[in-house]
C-alpha cells in the first residue's frame, strides 16, 4: 500500500501531524496504519489518533479509527474534528465504510461516534481469540458504521 502525503489534514481549529506510518503484519492481520498527533492551533499537543486502512474481521472490533484526547484538552470536540479529517484521508484510499468501536462505559467516546453520525450496530461480544480481550480483558465493545461519501 501507498501511504499518501497528510500535510491537508487540518482545519481552522486543529492539524493532525503524522507521527509514523505502519507496514502492517499480515502474519499477525494488521492492517497498515498512519499514527498522528493532534494539535490546536496555539500548536498545544491535544491528543493522538490514528488511522488503519483495508479490511479485516478484527477491525470490526477494534475499528479503522482511534483517537485519545488529553484530559486537559477535553469537552473541545477534538476527537471528532479529527475523525473527520481521517474521513478525508480513508475516502483518498477508497475506502467505503469505516468502523470505530468504543467500550460501553466510554460515554464521550460514544458521543464522538453520535455526533459523527455513526450508524450505531449493536454492542458486541469479543471472540475469545481477540487480542483485546487476551491481553486487556475487555469483553464487549460498541460498534458505529461510517459510510464515506464519495
Amino acid at each position: 500500500m501507498e501511504f499518501f502525503n497528510t500535510d491537508f489534514l487540518e482545519n481552522d481549529e486543529i492539524k493532525l501531524v503524522l507521527e509514523r506510518t505502519d507496514a502492517g503484519d499480515p502474519v499477525r492481520n494488521w492492517v497498515p496504519a498512519y499514527h498522528f498527533r493532534i494539535f490546536d492551533r496555539e500548536e498545544n499537543q491535544v491528543g493522538q489518533c490514528d488511522l488503519r486502512v483495508g479490511y479485516t474481521e478484527n477491525l470490526f472490533y477494534g475499528g479503522h479509527i482511534g483517537y485519545r484526547v488529553e484530559e486537559a484538552y477535553r469537552g473541545h470536540r477534538y476527537a471528532a474534528k479529527a475523525c473527520r479529517l481521517l474521513f478525508l484521508l480513508a475516502k483518498k484510499h477508497g475506502m467505503a465504510y469505516l468502523y470505530i468501536t468504543c467500550n460501553p462505559d466510554n460515554l464521550p467516546s460514544r458521543r464522538t461516534c453520535e455526533i459523527l453520525g455513526g450508524e450505531f450496530l449493536g454492542a458486541v461480544t469479543l471472540p475469545a481469540d481477540n487480542d483485546m480481550r487476551v491481553n486487556d480483558g475487555e469483553t464487549e465493545k460498541c460498534v458505529f458504521r461510517f459510510q464515506m461519501e464519495a
